[in-house]
């Protein structure tokens, strides 16, 4: 190599010491991403999962990036000569000029240390929820649901968030916690007149039938997370609850399901139910009415009101 920079020195002029730099800076980025591309190679080989390969892609990224720069800064600066000196320096430059990046390679660094979500998770973040596709060191990229899409469905939106958010918004983890399910509650209207006791044991029996088989899985899932959360035990059995409305007797049912199967699930169990009120002559839905109610002839005969009589004349 000393013979290449010193007869590029004699043709351009500039000195042989910079093109031996400029040299020995190309061999390691060559190096490096040669490295990375064999170690990518063999994973992709011995794994079909998009979760792994997305893995090893970031953790080779980024430890490659990181080693070519601190050689790469031993190459161009001698007073560069220890690792600390160097961070150091680069660190104190950051600060100084760039802040909101700064923010952000915090907010990466607190997501990787803590992690409280990964590549997969389905979160939500301030205003913004979706599925997280994609992380990097100043930003995380969610699949968008919801907003004008209804039942947690996907809006075919890319959501870029800059990493800092994770230390002024809250997050919220729908596929990672205390346990792997959400509660979802499922409101059937029923008139007055209905059977309603009836029609609240049919509502509980089609949601016991369909969810029934979590219950166990959940309570299983709880017990592990105790180990690391305080956790009041709840009823995870699939439940019916009476209230009243105007317009009739609402009765909601309330199971466990799959954060990504909320849509599946509703659509199953009003299916279900539309199927066996449609048999029952005694139950009907109810819907907002206007009638006119005559006080003295309708209603319990004991809770009617009495005819004013006639004046005397």
């Amino acid at each position: 190599m000393k013979l290449l920079t010193e007869w590029l020195q004699r043709m351009t002029g500039v000195p042989a010491e910079l093109y031996g730099k400029l040299i020995t800076s190309l061999a390691c980025f060559l190096v490096f991403w040669t490295l990375r591309w064999l170690i990518l190679k063999w994973v992709w080989r011995r794994t079909e999962s998009s979760t792994l390969r997305y893995q090893w892609r970031k953790i080779t990224n980024y430890t490659s990036f990181s080693l070519a720069m601190l050689l790469l800064g031993r190459i161009w600066f001698e007073e560069f000569q220890t690792v600390a000196t160097f961070l150091g320096l680069l660190s104190a430059g950051i600060a100084i000029a760039l802040k909101d990046p700064l923010v952000n390679i915090a907010g990466w660094i607190f997501i990787l240390w803590r992690r409280p979500f990964d590549v997969g998770d389905r979160i939500q973040i301030g205003a913004y929820a979706g599925d997280v596709i994609d992380k990097r060191v100043f930003q995380f990229t969610l699949m968008e649901i919801g907003n004008w899409v209804h039942a947690d469905q996907s809006t075919g939106r890319i959501v870029h968030i800059p990493n800092g958010k994770v230390f002024v918004d809250p997050q919220v983890n729908y596929t990672r916690g205390w346990f792997d399910y959400i509660w979802n509650e499922i409101p059937v209207l029923v008139t007055f007149e209905s059977d309603w006791k009836k029609a609240k044991a049919l509502i509980q029996r089609i949601v016991t039938d369909y969810s029934g088989y979590l219950t166990p899985l959940a309570e299983q899932k709880m017990r592990e997370s105790s180990r690391e959360f305080v956790i009041v035990a709840p009823n995870l059995a699939p439940s019916v609850f009476t209230t009243v409305e105007e317009s009739g007797v609402l009765l909601t049912a309330r199971h466990l399901c799959e954060p990504r199967h909320r849509r599946e699930s509703v659509q199953a169990i009003w299916e279900q139910i539309l199927e066996a009120f449609a048999s029952c002559d005694d139950i009907d839905f109810a819907y907002p009415t206007q009638r006119f109610y005559n006080n003295t002839t309708e209603g319990k005969e004991e809770a009617r009101a009495k005819p004013l009589e006639r004046a005397e004349r």
